[in-house]
């Protein structure tokens, strides 16, 4: 189960921590504030996506450390905050017209 776990999680960081780096390239790199806006969201819901995988590695998987459930008890928070900030964000970004 474990190594299930493993072959889910992993991928799952590294396709997050990838999304993460392009939308943040993108927008840095964008001139319009709207654009910049709409990849600044997508960077955030990447960024919060990676932060529930690695803590989901935390509490999963790793041996019943009190310091790692923690530390992944605060991944999982902050990761939910950015997923829902950045919903909200491309939400009022994409609803306002040119």
């Amino acid at each position: 189960m474990d190594q299930l776990m493993q072959w889910l999680l992993v991928p799952g960081i590294l396709i997050t921590l990838v999304l993460s780096a392009v939308f943040s390239f993108k927008s840095r790199r964008s001139t319009d504030a709207r654009t910049r806006g709409l990849f600044t969201a997508r960077m955030n819901i990447s960024m919060g996506a990676m932060l529930l995988f690695i803590a989901l590695v935390q509490l999963f998987l790793s041996g019943e450390s009190t310091l790692r459930i923690v530390i992944g008890a605060i991944f999982l928070v902050i990761g939910v905050f950015n997923v829902f900030a950045g919903l909200r964000t491309l939400s009022a970004y994409s609803s306002t017209r040119n």
